[in-house]
């Protein structure tokens, strides 16, 4: 059967199109700048939760945002990897401005997840892992 010339160009358009559109769902997990104001915020808040459920004496900042991704959900997911160390600071007197320690090698690696929704003024912890 012969088919149409316009047809048979169309069709490679609409697929590449397709595959286009399918990398950018809606949804979908995205890259975002470490800079990223939300993201901020929800680094802010996972470093906090961290250091209230720990049972270190010392006081743990973010030395370096390794990746940061969000997802559009009902609200943000920020997934957060980072390395975080150990402060010269007591952990129930916390300092964002507190010295590391004099050990720069003892690092931990953490993954966060935050959910946040900020309408609400409501972030949560939904992952926390360090190693």
């Amino acid at each position: 059967i012969p088919v149409p010339l316009g047809s048979c160009t169309i069709f490679p358009i609409f697929a590449a199109l397709l595959v286009v559109r399918l990398s950018a769902l809606p949804g979908g997990t995205t890259d975002i700048d470490v800079n990223d104001e939300g993201l901020q915020d929800a680094l802010k808040f996972a470093v906090a939760e961290y250091n209230r459920k720990s049972n270190d004496f010392f006081y743990f900042k973010n030395m370096e945002v390794v990746k940061a991704q969000s997802q559009v959900v009902e609200g943000v997911l920020y997934f957060i990897t980072v390395k975080m160390g150990k402060t010269t600071c007591k952990r129930n007197f916390p300092n964002p401005h507190c010295p590391f320690q004099a050990n720069p090698g003892k690092f931990y690696i953490c993954e966060f997840v935050v959910w946040s929704r900020p309408w609400l003024k409501d972030n949560q912890l939904l992952e926390n892992t360090c190693h």
